[in-house]
Order: structure tokens, then sequence, then C-alpha cells
């Protein structure tokens, strides 16, 4: 039975991995840090199947235990400071867990478990503002907030043991990918959660930002599964998981409220309090490389997921239970 070890397992990505791997028949620990309200809701449908430990990416000891008792085939650092509007609010902070933190679970593997496959989730935001596109593993980064520095930082730390130590550390450059089991604070959910609240009658508005923004949408329930497929290689790589297609922010508000028999623009209100000091206009991946080398094709439309997340979100607003 294959053992992995997962940081973020109470986030969107963490809890559909978990899922997967359990699939696969692992023995699934997840990482967490000590805090006075736990929120494990994302993970409480299958929390009995797995273990979880505490251990914090800013204290070097606690990961050096865990790995030393978990003893981890896999590590899949999925943790992070990851919503870009705080990372202008708390960047200190930001680059304490987003950029140091992948180099203290790195050098805790390197010392513990040196023949475990690690993968980093790095992200499109390191693009930014855009030199290329589409955007490829070549592609130069221009990061446009301090969410996005520290992941350029925990990319290349990545590579660099990679080279340096002969490691297997692996990154998946991910573009933008939802469901329902996204936060909030995140526009898409944001969107989707209102589009049932005003379809509802319990909300009468929704305050945007910009809404030309593109970006590279997918399903995250498909991306984890990119992540496993570069962990099962013979030689770590980076690879850019995306699904080829861009849209706008318009455009996924167009389909969340047609998807409820609404137009967006009779509640649509622009809010300037919700434009960032440094807007990424254009994220579009191409993810010629995980197709071919990994085999991976994304299996949710943008239209689809877009659809999954409203429904979810009806569903929540009338009391059901969701797990999508």
């Amino acid at each position: 039975m294959k053992k992995a070890l997962i940081t973020g397992i109470t986030g969107q990505d963490g809890s559909y991995l978990a899922e997967l791997l359990l699939s696969k028949g692992y023995k699934v620990t997840g990482m967490v840090r000590r805090a006075s309200t736990e929120t494990f809701d994302r993970i409480a449908h299958f929390k009995d199947q797995i273990t979880l430990r505490q251990a914090d990416l800013l204290d070097q000891f606690s990961l050096v235990k865990l790995l030393d008792e978990v003893q981890p085939d896999e590590i899949y650092n999925l943790a992070a400071m990851s919503f870009v509007p705080t990372s202008w609010n708390q960047p200190v902070l930001t680059g304490e867990f987003t950029a140091l933190g992948v180099t203290k679970l790195l050098e805790a593997m390197r010392m513990v478990c040196p023949k475990a496959h690690f993968y980093q989730a790095s992200s499109s935001e390191m693009f930014g503002k855009v030199l290329e596109t589409p955007q490829t593993e070549k592609t130069p980064f221009y990061p446009r907030s301090p969410y996005g520095v520290a992941k350029v930082y925990g990319h290349f730390i990545t590579v660099n043991y990679r080279e340096s130590y002969n490691l297997f550390a692996a990154s998946g450059i991910l573009f933008n990918h939802e469901s329902p089991r996204r936060g909030k604070e995140f526009v898409t959910r944001k969107i989707t959660d209102a589009v049932a609240r005003i379809k509802l009658g319990t909300q009468k508005e929704l305050r945007m930002g910009n809404l030309d923004a593109k970006r590279d949408w997918g399903f995250a329930g498909d991306y984890v599964r990119a992540m496993w497929m570069m962990l099962q290689q013979d030689v770590a790589d980076d690879y850019v998981v995306a699904s080829g297609r861009t849209h706008s922010v318009r455009d996924f508000l167009q389909i969340a409220f047609s998807h409820v028999g609404l137009n967006f623009e009779d509640y649509v209100v622009i809010d300037p309090e919700f434009i960032r000091p440094a807007e990424v206009e254009l994220l579009l991946g191409n993810p010629e490389k995980a197709r071919t080398q990994l085999g991976w094709q994304p299996q949710v439309s943008f239209e689809q997921l877009v659809a999954m997340m409203v429904d979810a979100d009806m569903d929540r607003q009338m009391g059901k239970t969701v797990t999508a």
C-alpha cells in the first residue's frame, strides 16, 4: 500500500486529491495546522478513511518529525496562502508560507525521506503580466502580486532541489481550477453563490470588479489527476495543466445567471473596491506537454463546470448536502 502525505488537505484541491488517492488504495495522511476553529467540511465525508497529523510549514522541526513518522512515498505540497487579494494585505506571511514553506518541506524531505516523490503546487499567477500567449513551461514569469512572486520562489526552489540533490521533485503549473468546494472568497464561487441567493430571493445584487479579466478555467477534480500522474513518471519534470481555452469573468457571469433563467446585467454592479492594484488581464495555458507526456485530458468543460457549481450552490441554499 502506497503512503501519501498531503499538505493543505482541507482545501479544495487537497480534498479531491485525497479522494483520488483513496480510490487507488493509498494510505493517506493529511497535514493540518493547529487552529482554534477547525474546518473539515470538504473532507467530512471521508475523514474516517484518512489520518490527520498536526504540523506547520513555518515550523521546520514539525515537518521533519511528521515525515519521519509517516515515511511517505509521495508528498503533495498544496498548502499555501492561496488567495491573491489577501497577499496584498499580508505580503510577508504569504512569502513565509508560500515561498519559504516549500524550502522547509523540501529540506525535511531531503533529510528524512529523499526517495519520496514530491509535488509542488505552482500557479499560473506566476506568469502574471504575460510575455507570450498561450503560456507554456518555457514562458518567462512576470508575477503581478505577492502571491505570484512567492509562487515563483516555490517553483524555482523545487527545481533547485531536484537538480542539486537529485530529488524527485515535480511542479504542476496549474491554471485556474474551480469546483463546488471552492471558497466563497474566490470570484467563481462568489458568483455561483450569489446566483443561487438571487434566484431564491435572499440577495438583490452582486458587486464585482473587472469583468474583462480572462482566465483559463477547469475543474479541480480533473487537475488533481494530473498531479498524481506527474508523480508516477520515471523522471520528475514541470507541467502546465490547463484547458487551453480562455473565458472572461463576464462569460462566467452570463453562463451562471442564464443557467437559472436570469440576465446577469440586471443584478451585477461594478465596485472599484474589487479592482486589484495590479491586474492580471489574460491567462491561457498550453497543456500540450501534459497531454503528450502524461496522457492527461480534462473531462469537464467550462460550461459543465459553471452549471455544476451553480447547481451545488442552489442545493446548499435549499439545505441539501453537497459533496460534489
